[in-house]
């Protein structure tokens, strides 16, 4: 019997490219997008969802139900970029980071918990990032989101611990993707105290993201990630710099680790 994997956000970047890798296998990949273009590419089959909308979820979990009667894998990868100084980002991009990144898989999570409960058995991986483990400058709120989904995700295991329902965190470092041409760009305004260091970071960034890893190391780090039967919290997978800088974060002085960032962007 092939296991029935659910992917977010497996249109484009690293959702897609988990969901064709894991078509190679003997896996029943299911992937979401707001609007597919396909009811089934390279392995995927389509579904419709939006994760800022509840009944979106609730439809698609249900369709997916019907049809394999299981839900063995969720892969929580939908989420989009931001980017701006945090004085500057209006209030209503500020919500919606929010909405998408962590409010959106909290929700997909909680309407697929049932299903596994009943079983007995899931495995729940959130696509986080190694920006949810410090603050970056002009991407605050990406950071935030992030964060917020690793941190909840310890919450989460430890709940679910008796239901046999385990879940983990991969964090991707800079990828070659389109997340770049995705993001919110917070306008660079000829007024702004910040014109000058925001557009020199975002030239920095759109610089990491071209010069990023193939997402298929993300793919194979997911598959390998997924024959754990007791899977650490949190993982990091992309370049060997970005892997440490998390490590450096958790060893060394605030301010120290702080003027490493500030180099590192050039502030």
């Amino acid at each position: 019997m092939q296991n029935v994997v659910l992917i977010t956000g497996a249109s484009s970047g690293i959702g897609k490219s988990i969901g064709e890798y894991l078509a190679k296998f003997n896996y029943k990949v299911y992937g979401t997008s707001r609007t597919p273009k396909h009811k089934e590419l390279h392995g995927i089959h389509f579904l419709q969802l939006d994760v800022t909308q509840e009944e979106s979820i609730k439809t698609a979990i249900e369709t997916l139900i019907a049809k394999e009667g299981q839900i063995d894998f969720l892969i929580n990868n939908a989420g989009v970029g931001i980017t701006g100084p945090l004085e500057e980002i209006p209030d209503g991009e500020q919500r919606k980071i929010f909405e998408t990144n962590y409010f959106g898989p909290l929700k997909v999570i909680n309407t697929v918990l049932p299903h596994m409960r009943a079983r007995q058995s899931g495995f729940i991986i959130n696509i986080t990032s190694i920006a949810g483990h410090m603050g970056l400058p002009f991407r605050g709120f990406y950071s935030a989101t992030k964060g917020a989904l690793e941190l909840t995700t310890e919450a989460y295991r430890m709940e679910l611990k008796a239901f046999g329902i385990k879940m983990t965190n991969v964090a991707p470092g800079d990828f070659a993707t389109n997340i770049a041409a995705g993001r919110f760009h917070a306008p660079v305004q000829e007024n702004s105290p910040y014109k000058a260091v925001y557009e020199r970071s975002l030239k920095l960034m759109d610089e990491h993201v071209d010069q990023g890893k193939d997402p298929n190391l993300m793919a194979k780090s997911v598959h390998a990630i997924m024959q754990k039967s007791s899977p650490k919290i949190h993982y990091k997978v992309g370049d060997f710099t970005q892997k440490i800088s998390v490590f450096l974060k958790h060893i060394l002085p605030d301010k120290v680790f702080e003027k490493l960032l500030l180099k590192h962007y050039k502030l």
